[in-house]
This record gives C-alpha cells, structure tokens and sequence, in this order.
C-alpha cells in the first residue's frame, strides 16, 4: 500500500469512530468498510485509467467495459452489452440491472469513454504528491466510475443489494455520442423511464456542490446571401451591403439584444464567407469583390426548453431584418436537452445533504448551472428525478494532465454508498 493512501486510511478510521455516533450501526460499518477497502478500489482505478478508452477507440472503449461488467456480475448484476449500429462508429454501452421492490428505482450513471483518443500522447495513471494523481479520465470519469462500484461493492458485502432495484448504465460514448442520438440514446431513455431517481457520476466539484441542473446544447447555421460585385460598389442601392457586412450585423444583433439573458449562450464557432464556399467548407474570394455568401455554425446553451424557445425566436426576428441586398436564414439543429432545476431534484440534493451533515462533511448545495455543459442525464431529466455531479473530484478535465483528488475520493464514496443504501430502505 503506498505510505499516502496508509495514511489516508488511518485518517478516515479516525473520523469514522468521531461521526459515528450520527449514523445507525451498519452505517458505520458501511463507512470502516470503505475505507478497508481503498487499495483494491485504487488498484482496479489504475487498471482502468491505464486503458486508453477514447470515444472512437472503439476496442479500448470495450475492454474497459468488459472489466466493469465482471465486477458487476460479481456483485449479482445482470449484464448486458448494448451494442449500436456499425454506421454510428461507437462501442456501445454497458449495463447492469438488479430487480426487485426495496425503496426506490435507482437509475445510476456513469460512462466508459474519455476524450483522449488513442492518436494523442498518452498519461497513465501516477501520482503528482500524496493527494493528486493524475491519468487519462481518471476524474472525468473513470474515477466517478469507481465511486459508484465502491460503494455498491461494500452494500453488496452486507447484504444491502438485496431486493433493491438498481440499474447501472455506463455508456461508451458520452463524450462524442453516436449521431442520430434516437438510437444511440434509445435504450438508455427506455430503461431510465422505468425508475425514479437518476444519479450521474460525472466529476464532481468537491465534497459541497453538487448538480441539481444542467444547460441544454444545440446547434444552429446562419446561411446569408449578397450580391458579387466589385468592391468598389460596396454600399450602393444597386449592389447593396453584401453577406459578410450583413452576417457581422447578425451576429453582433445576438451578442447587444441577448447576451445579458442569465444561462443563454450562443456561440459562433465557425464562419467562412467569400465569392465561393465548396463543401470542405473552404472559401475562395478576393478583396475586390463582395461577398455573395457567408456560412456560420455555432451552438446554444440554455437551462430550460422555454429559454431555448425563446432565444430561437429572437434570433430569427434578427436575423429576418437583412440589409439592402441581402438575404439570411438561420437553422436550429436540436442537441442534448437541458436538466432544468425541479422540486424533486431538490428532494434528493436535501437527501445527499443529510447524508454529507451526517458524515460530517458539511453541507451539500446546488451548484451554478452554468458552469457545467450538457451530459447524458439531460436526456432523461424530464422522466425522474436527478442529480449529478456525485463522482470523483479533481481539476482539469478534457485536458492534458486531469488529476483526481485522492483525499476527497474515499469520502465521497462513503457518502454515495450510504446515499443508495437510504434511497433503497
């Protein structure tokens, strides 16, 4: 065992007997049984993160769900490997059910792919100092992965599974879904619809802020037509403002009359304009002639179906008031829906949050939701009750070098094993 994770272990002995008094019996054993158990969970952490699991790594996105699914049958799970169309280029995703009537439906989410795709330098799984390791999704979100199966590990080791009724559904391509998402998302939104509550494991923000909403993500393309001509004519009645001046009108209409909307945002990611516009999305112009053509894709995030209605409202009155000469369109491409804040989502935040107080780890409140994009538990928040944001801590996610917080990890597995086990009475 490394001297770091000794010394964590102790720790954690140390504050069990000093909180104990706050939790029923088996709830402190639950607690000392986690912490008994941290080597085990960090080496089957390691394995994971030390699979290069990219979303388009097709092969690594199965090995690493083939080493899950024999932890989950060992647990009584029954397994089952989804497997999506050869056309949608992705993996599939993993699942694994338990039935019965015990307390509430639980739908448990987590996924099997990283961002870092197997043509980008690799980090395997290695201490930075003795509470930050870092390694290829080892918090977004491998080691919200282990979180979950930690802690029903040590329900399972107490026969706490017993009777409840438990679907755990890791997917194989969160990251960059399988397009259309009516099949790639078609068995995850039947089955969620079956249960009552969803928690997602996604990288959590510390031990005190969870997720109880989320910003919805679509897309939009903004098509303007002009007149060619020389340049010299530019402005004239006879040639007009041509496409580029009218799609810099456009786009700086979106950013005065609604970028002060809270949780509204509308991104420009790409522009190209010129005499010519070939399929490659490539332009061909010269300085001396106005544009006929300009193209513009971008996304809009929003927290609830309302804002996104009505955003798409006012961008096309803005876009239907073109300049002489010109002519625009816009087109809304449907994305990830939002998870918008509902009472029940509170419900279960209030839950957690006696369960934090309880462990003495202060108390847990909704996090900002603009400050996480969308994720798979959007597709189902409409059906139950949700809450996210309960996996591994740590900084840097999607990016070289992501680390995982090795002292808050233990603890929010002891606070998501007793979290199950009350949702499950």
């Amino acid at each position: 065992m490394k001297k770091s994770l000794l010394t964590f272990t102790i720790l954690l002995l140390i504050s069990t007997t000093i909180f104990s008094q706050k939790l029923s019996p088996i709830e402190a054993k639950i607690i000392a049984q986690v912490n008994a158990q941290l080597p085990q969970t960090e080496a089957l952490l390691k394995k994971v993160v030390n699979i290069n699991s990219g979303t388009l790594n097709t092969e690594g996105v199965r090995e690493v769900g083939a080493i899950f699914r024999k932890e989950f049958d060992n647990l009584g799970f029954k397994t089952e490997w989804i497997s999506l169309p050869d056309s949608l280029n992705r993996a599939g995703h993993l699942v694994a059910e338990r039935k019965g009537t015990k307390g509430k439906k639980l739908f448990l989410i987590g996924h099997l792919d990283t961002v870092f795709e197997k043509v980008m330098s690799f980090t395997p799984y290695t201490y930075l100092n003795d509470s930050t390791v870092t390694g290829q999704g080892v918090n977004d979100m491998k080691g919200g992965d282990m979180v979950l199966l930690a802690a029903l590990k040590v329900l399972k080791d107490n026969d706490l599974l017993d009777n409840t009724n438990l679907t755990v559904y890791f997917t194989g391509d969160e990251e960059s879904s399988g397009k259309p998402t009516s099949i790639s998302r078609k068995d995850f939104i039947e089955r969620a619809k079956q249960t009552e509550i969803a928690l997602a494991f996604e990288t959590a923000v510390g031990l005190n802020t969870v997720a109880t909403a989320r910003r919805g993500s679509s897309g939009w393309k903004l098509n303007v037509k002009g007149i060619m001509g020389h340049s010299s004519t530019v402005f004239s009645q006879q040639a007009g403002f041509g496409a580029i001046y009218e799609a810099a009108r456009i786009l700086n209409d979106f950013r005065e009359k609604l970028s002060q909307e809270k949780y509204l945002t509308f991104n420009p990611g790409l522009i190209v304009g010129g005499s010519e516009i070939n399929d490659n999305k490539e332009a061909i112009g010269k300085d001396n002639i106005i544009s006929p053509r300009v193209t513009v894709t971008g996304d809009l995030r929003f927290l609830t179906e309302t804002q996104k209605e009505n955003a798409r409202v006012k961008m096309k009155e803005i876009v239907a008031q073109n300049l002489n000469k010109t002519k625009a369109e816009i087109i809304f491409q449907d994305g990830i829906p939002s998870m918008e804040p509902t009472a029940e989502n509170e419900k279960v935040l209030a839950t957690l949050n006696q369960v934090s107080l309880d462990l003495g780890f202060g108390e847990v409140k909704a996090g900002d939701p603009g400050s996480r994009g969308a994720g798979d538990i959007s597709y189902i928040a409409k059906y139950v009750a949700c809450l996210d944001g309960l996996g591994a801590s740590g900084r840097g996610a999607h990016a070289p070098g992501e680390t995982m917080n090795m002292k808050e990890f233990p603890k929010l597995i002891q606070r998501t094993a007793i979290l199950i086990y009350r949702l499950t009475r």
